[in-house]
């Protein structure tokens, strides 16, 4: 098993990388929205719905995509009209934020979310977003390493956590969900990213209101992937399944490998924008 996610971790590092600084950007965004159905088609699964309902969820999920791409290709990049994006991306936000009460509600919660109709509507506010947001960031002035650093986040947040919650973790941060997480690694993994922005704001000489805004945003795409982790977890146990699907050998499925980022993505695309991180790399 370890050496099964050894090599299939090394070729999806390889294919992320050279799809991101490779690929022009209209290839990466059709690559990524295929990823995106395919996280659907395991939403879908997630939902409980039946094999009819989960072409008609990826049908919607499709529509939701092209109606997407419409307005992100017809957008200058090199002085974006991000309006429409933001409120978006809003949306996305104010979701994961909702979604974190819901799992520190848990099980009570399911009351509210456990009907598999509004998993799926969940679903798109999940999916479609993660999309937007990514294509939008790779878009931008050198977007591959702005999308390359929302993953460093992400890892920092897991890593810290991992560490410090392995030596100091006392407190449960969801013992209903995902009892192995403490809310001492939750801080480590907070001060992880913390270092990060800090070191990235110093590198690249950013004034300190935007160094600021820009900690702070990236202090919230930290708890953001946090959640995202945790709402998958509490779907798949209130389904009552291990992995989301088996088609990544030794990792389980798409949206195991994704959780994190489709919360954190929206979060810190919301926060480069705002602090005009793209003008100053």
């Amino acid at each position: 098993m370890l050496k099964q996610r050894i090599i299939t971790a090394l070729v999806l590092v390889a294919l992320f990388l050279g799809l991101l600084f490779l690929a022009p950007i209209q290839w990466f965004a059709i690559v990524v929205a295929g990823v995106i159905i395919l996280g659907g088609w395991e939403w879908a699964n997630l939902s409980n719905l039946n094999r009819a309902l989960r072409f008609v969820f990826l049908a919607a999920l499709g529509v939701a995509l092209v109606f997407a791409a419409q307005y992100v290709f017809s957008m200058d990049f090199s002085s974006p009209d991000t309006g429409r994006a933001r409120q978006i991306l809003a949306v996305a936000c104010g979701w994961w934020a909702l979604a974190f009460l819901w799992v520190q509600g848990y099980p009570a919660s399911a009351m509210l979310w456990g009907n598999r109709w509004a998993r799926g509507l969940i679903g798109l506010v999940v999916l479609m977003p993660a999309w937007l947001s990514v294509v939008i960031l790779r878009g931008q002035d050198h977007g591959a390493w702005l999308v390359l650093f929302v993953v460093a986040v992400v890892v920092a947040a897991d890593v810290g956590a991992y560490f410090v919650g392995r030596k100091f973790g006392k407190h449960k941060l969801a013992r209903e969900v995902s009892p192995g997480k403490s809310w001492e690694g939750f801080f480590g993994g907070l001060a992880a990213c913390l270092v990060l922005a800090l070191g990235v704001s110093y590198a690249f000489e950013l004034p300190l209101k935007n160094t600021l805004l820009f900690s702070f945003g990236v202090l919230v795409t930290a708890l953001a992937s946090v959640i995202g982790d945790l709402v998958e977890s509490m779907f798949k146990r209130h389904r009552g399944i291990k992995d989301s699907s088996r088609i990544l050998p030794g990792h389980g499925g798409i949206l195991d490998r994704l959780d994190s980022l489709t919360a954190a993505l929206p979060v810190f695309t919301m926060a480069a924008l705002a602090s005009e991180l793209p003008k100053y790399l």
